[in-house]
């Protein structure tokens, strides 16, 4: 999911002169592609098999707790790529071979019910379970829990989902402040053989670089002074930053432009080496915040939200903020509006999921329609690139989406589609999940 939501953010596209992802950078995806099936079967098979397999077996509250937390996560993300999927009926193995796929909705509020019960459930008790991740800290399972609720109902409200009851519901949780501290990552990894960061460990398996930065995220980086940019995204032969368009590899020739590796600038693997996964960013958590007072609550404290959010960032990075901030095209009070500051928001929040969660950075894009899609081509960009707007998403050069535009969803996995004969009709890239309502 880091590796293909890095494309459908429009941060990663394919290197010139290599080929292994000239799919996900042009769209050519459907079901038979397998994009997903890995996914699927890690998730289903792997990870939620084994949440109930330790559910079964402990009475601990506090693991319980921690367990439905993390089985509400798994869910969401599969919602978040499909949109149906197995819920009421999954996890059944032999006693149910073809669990029906509910509705991604349905599966929302199911797994937010679930939450809401194991934590009302807690008694006080320590956990007993190895846990790395949040070194056994009921609060910060509380925390994360919370985060995980902010994003949900966000994204139910924008569905048109009992907005207004997910309002009320956002603004509780924002006011409360009951959330985690520090970020919520996976962080188990090392510079050694077989302990590796495993999307790192995939892209230097096969020996190959594959991957260049996308013209967006290169062009909004510059537009706005971001010290960022240096963080994984290297200069060209030419001492430039130059991002290549979206899709554009295979028809620079068309164009009369003989585009080669040297021209652009890869993606430095380094940062990765022995990164964490990150399930949840506190950079996130404080735009998401940010974004709940801005619409429903309190301006002041969305302006300290959104200084929190790409603060955090900064951090993580270790990199130095220096005056970032008083830019003008990140400068909260320079703003004149609020749709101006929410689009500042979500912006900031698209620059900070780089390198970071690029899964929720294509959420987000979907969700909010920011950075917004340009009106005009990549051709036309590539050959006048004052016609474009910093950050904006391109629809790709070669784009085999029947209907155009950006990817929306992934497809069904085959595998899925083999052996569970409840496996709905098959969908395009552009059919959209049920919160994308835009």
């Amino acid at each position: 999911m880091f590796n293909y939501g890095g494309f459908f953010a429009q941060y990663f596209e394919q290197r010139p002169e290599a080929n292994q992802y000239n799919n996900e950078a042009e769209l050519n995806i459907d079901e038979s592609t397998n994009l997903f099936d890995r996914c699927y079967r890690t998730l289903y098979a792997g990870a939620l098999a084994d949440i109930k397999n330790v559910m079964d077996r402990v009475e601990n509250k506090s693991d319980l707790f921690a367990c439905t937390v993390l089985r509400a996560y798994a869910f969401q993300i599969l919602v978040d790529n499909l949109d149906q999927v197995p819920y009421t009926e999954a996890l059944q193995g032999s006693a149910n071979t073809n669990p029906v796929w509910d509705m991604g909705e349905d599966v929302y509020k199911g797994v937010l019910a679930e939450m809401d019960a194991a934590e009302a459930a807690l008694d006080g008790e320590p956990m007993t379970l190895t846990d790395p991740m949040l070194s056994k800290s009921v609060n910060q399972w509380r925390g994360f829990a919370n985060a995980l609720r902010l994003r949900m109902y966000l994204r139910l409200i924008d569905g048109g989902i009992n907005a207004g009851e997910y309002q009320s519901k956002a603004l509780a949780l924002v006011n409360a402040g009951d959330f985690f501290t520090g970020n919520v990552a996976w962080d188990v990894y090392s510079n050694s053989e077989g302990q590796y960061n495993p999307w790192y460990d995939v892209a230097r398996a096969l020996g190959t670089k594959n991957h260049v930065a996308a013209y967006p995220i290169v062009s909004y980086y510059m537009a706005t002074n971001d010290p960022r940019i240096g963080y994984a995204i290297m200069k060209n032969d030419a001492g430039e930053y130059v991002g290549q368009m979206p899709g554009a590899k295979t028809v620079y020739k068309s164009w009369g432009v003989d585009w080669k590796n040297k021209d652009v600038s890869a993606i430095d693997y380094t940062p990765a080496v022995f990164a964490p996964i990150y399930l949840f960013t506190q950079s996130e958590l404080q735009f998401l915040i940010a974004e709940t007072q801005l619409r429903w609550g309190n301006k002041s404290a969305a302006k300290a939200a959104y200084e929190a959010g790409v603060q955090a960032d900064f951090a993580s990075r270790g990199i130095a903020m220096g005056n970032f901030l008083n830019g003008s095209r990140v400068n909260w009070d320079a703003q004149t509006s609020d749709n101006d500051r929410l689009n500042l928001i979500y912006m900031q929040k698209w620059a900070a999921l780089f390198y970071r969660d690029h899964m929720e950075a294509w959420s987000e894009v979907r969700r909010t329609d920011v950075p917004a899609t340009s009106t005009y081509t990549a051709r036309q960009i590539f050959e006048n690139a004052t016609i474009y707007s910093a950050g904006q998403m391109i629809v790709p050069a070669l784009n085999y989406i029947q209907a155009g535009g950006l990817c929306k969803r992934v497809p069904y996995p085959s595998t899925a589609r083999q052996l569970n004969k409840n496996t709905p009709p098959a969908k395009l890239l552009s059919d959209r999940v049920f919160w994308d309502a835009k």
